[in-house]
């Protein structure tokens, strides 16, 4: 094996929750998805597409009509965007994958903003990348106790001429930290000058509680020219309630296009004809089906948090954006080691922060993201009994 690969660490997420899948006893709240089915419309639609015999290969690129469904979509969201700078991918994380693929070559430097979802760190590694990374900062009191903020000057200090590809996630994977629309301006200006790559995760845009006027965080989309390098990568996993369908999308340039065509081959060939069909039915009914996601959201985040925040020694602030309460426990700074004993001893599920960066050890992740708003009530109730409060 490559030493690149070799010395990926395991996902601690994955860690903790093997330690507790098959137990009944066990409120899982450690992954990013919600336990809600997909609609019943979506699911229809691939059905259909099976009964129809719909099984054989696609385009590389996707589904003509779902590329011009999701232009369309965008434009709505953003600045027009056309079908020729859509890829359909394999799931949100294979769309980034294949950007990071067409990018990063080995000893690129790479710079990404932490605490982040691990993948995002780990695949720029796997094409032997080197990755530096700018952390956001906790603030430790006052209203926003708990907040994670971003240093902007520091972040662009780090970004040179030197610098491929800039990392960034936002609505963000654990913090709920969201960009402004005046920091996207000041980051994209500055990768203009530098000549440097910005790959976009936005996956969690549409999972955004502050006011807006579209529904939606504020997007590189809003601010970029076609012909900017900025790639962003789209998943329907969130806002779609798709997480199992392994379907996402790409924004890209029109100059990359093909080139991401022939990459897609060369990874997975195309996404299934049946899974489009159902994003194709998510577009449409997305209109009833994202707006009650992101209601049932808020509910959930405004339900937790605030519990959260009345137990002592917890630091905590809501997430404008995402699905995730971040919050740290003070006196148990060793994460993995609380969420495996919170696992074994008090039957609560929860991902520990050292999985998103060493600088979140001590904080936890729980995912809200539940159809029974009595299950995080419960899981507080759990999480007293474990403090012996």
């Amino acid at each position: 094996m490559r030493p690149a690969i070799l010395q990926l660490e395991e996902s601690k997420i994955r860690e903790v929750a093997n330690a507790g899948m098959g137990r009944a006893d066990v409120l899982a709240f450690w992954f990013g998805e919600s336990d809600e089915v997909t609609p019943e419309a979506v699911r229809q639609a691939a059905i259909d597409s099976i009964a129809q015999g719909e099984t054989f290969y696609a385009h590389n690129l996707g589904l003509p009509e779902l590329r011009q469904a999701l232009a369309d979509y965008t434009s709505a969201l953003h600045r027009p965007v056309v079908s020729e700078r859509i890829a359909v991918t394999s799931g949100g994380v294979n769309a980034l994958m294949l950007a990071i693929q067409a990018l990063v070559e080995s000893g690129d430097e790479v710079v990404a903003v932490t605490p982040v979802w691990p993948n995002l760190l780990a695949q720029p590694a796997i094409m032997g990348g080197v990755v530096k990374t700018v952390s956001l900062k906790p603030v430790a009191q006052g209203a926003d106790q708990g907040a994670w903020r971003l240093d902007l000057p520091e972040l662009l200090a780090a970004i040179t001429p030197a610098t491929r590809l800039l990392i960034v996630n936002a609505p963000n994977n654990p913090t709920g930290w969201t960009l402004s629309a005046e920091e996207q301006s000041q980051i994209l200006a500055h990768c203009r000058r530098t000549g440097t790559w910005i790959l976009a995760d936005e996956v969690y845009e549409r999972l955004y509680y502050e006011p807006s006027a579209k529904g939606c965080a504020p997007s590189f989309l809003d601010l970029a020219e076609p012909e900017d390098r900025l790639v962003v990568a789209h998943s329907f996993s969130k806002s779609f309630l798709m997480t199992g369908w392994r379907l996402g999308w790409l924004v890209m340039p029109p100059s990359m296009l093909a080139s991401m065509g022939k990459l897609i081959e060369f990874n997975t060939s195309c996404a299934s004809v049946f899974t489009q069909r159902a994003g194709l039915a998510a577009l449409r009914e997305g209109g009833s089906i994202t707006p009650r996601v992101v209601a049932h959201l808020k509910a959930c985040r405004d339900r937790l948090v605030p519990q959260l925040q009345a137990l002592p020694g917890v630091q905590v602030a809501s997430a404008a954006g995402g699905m995730y309460a971040f919050f740290r426990l003070q006196g148990h700074d060793d994460s993995l080691a609380v969420a495996k004993r919170l696992v074994a001893e008090a039957g609560l599920g929860l991902a520990p922060g050292s999985a998103f960066a060493p600088e979140a050890d001590g904080w936890l992740r729980w995912c809200f993201a539940s159809r029974d708003l009595n299950r995080l009530d419960e899981g507080v109730i759990r999480l007293r009994r474990w403090l012996g409060l």
